[in-house]
């Protein structure tokens, strides 16, 4: 998404002039703490952030809420923490390919290593939609379709360069289907704009359909996978399909802070989000939203970077997507 270039000057300076407090650990947190949502309200990550903040307030007896920035594929809510103070109180929800692949299809006025690992807590199940009533049974009919109609089938995701338009992007150049891609700020819009008939099928976190699947008004066609889901047992992965590619981008969606946040005041978090982790209600609840629990700490979630970075951007250059960092 291209921005305002006024936006990115005021965040320029915002960080320029931003003074270094740093709040120690006896201290923290002294006010409420804000997790940035990168998606719109109702998508799996605005949930998962949700469950976090409604869970955690009884360990850091501050209330934690949740701000929805969405827009650029997370980048703007990455840049109103990294322009924020780093002690602590204002945090961001993202994926690893954020990091791999996103910020390397954009022009940003940050750095993405401004922002650190805390803790990872979901992987998503990515998969391609249709409303219940499409004439597509299966993938393949998907597939047939496109290719019978060049430059006729439109598909959705949440933003160029994100996982979703990359699986889909892989699958049609290897299918050979000349389609056109619609790029939505969230979930909860794009599926809209799907049940509306706005266009024919979806690239979609499972957690954001899940219920339109459950009440029969949403078909999956295929997950970007190489196991098949028991929640869902019908619908084929990738791998089956003979697309193994897209079953490699798996993103894991954690919470991020500024880099300069101190050491003890990160400890904190981290603790403090492995005992989130632990309890029954934020199993239930990542499970309730249709996602994978995974928690993880930093060095996970750096490895999780680094793995995507290796399997994604040979991808996004290949897709002639890359621009750079």
């Amino acid at each position: 998404m291209k921005r305002n270039a006024s936006t990115w000057i005021l965040v320029i300076s915002v960080v320029a002039v931003l003074p270094i407090h740093h709040v120690s650990a006896t201290e923290f947190p002294t006010r409420q703490i804000e997790i940035i949502e990168s998606f719109t309200p109702g998508s799996s990550r605005d949930m998962m952030s949700r469950l976090i903040a409604d869970l955690g307030k009884k360990y850091l007896k501050q209330p934690i809420v949740v701000v929805n920035k969405p827009g650029a594929g997370g980048s703007i809510a990455a840049a109103d923490v990294i322009a924020s103070k780093p002690d602590g109180h204002k945090l961001v929800t993202l994926t690893n390919f954020f990091f791999a692949t996103t910020v390397k299809t954009q022009k940003v006025p940050f750095e993405a290593n401004d922002l650190i690992p805390i803790a990872n807590f979901m992987e998503y199940k990515l998969g391609m939609f249709v409303k219940a009533d499409a004439p597509w049974r299966t993938f393949g009919d998907l597939l047939d379709y496109g290719k019978k109609n060049p430059g006729t089938l439109r598909w959705a995701h949440t933003g160029r360069g994100v996982t979703l338009h990359m699986n889909g992007l892989i699958i049609f150049r290897k299918a050979g289907v000349d389609a056109i891609d619609v790029p939505y700020k969230g979930s909860p819009e794009q599926l809209s704009a799907l049940l509306g008939g706005h266009h024919h099928a979806s690239a979609m976190v499972y957690g954001g359909v899940k219920e339109q699947v459950k009440a029969g008004k949403v078909r999956g066609l295929v997950f970007f996978s190489d196991r098949r889901y028991s929640e869902t047992p019908d619908v084929p992965c990738a791998v089956e399909l003979g697309f193994p590619e897209a079953a490699k981008l798996i993103t894991y969606v954690g919470i991020y802070a500024h880099k300069d946040t101190p050491g003890d005041i990160r400890k904190i978090l981290i603790d403090t989000f492995a005992k989130i982790s632990r309890e029954p209600e934020f199993k239930k609840g990542i499970e309730n939203i249709g996602e994978e629990p995974v928690f993880e700490g930093p060095e996970f979630m750096q490895a999780s970077i680094r793995r995507a970075e290796e399997i994604g951007v040979p991808i996004i250059k290949e897709l002639g997507l890359y621009i750079g960092k």
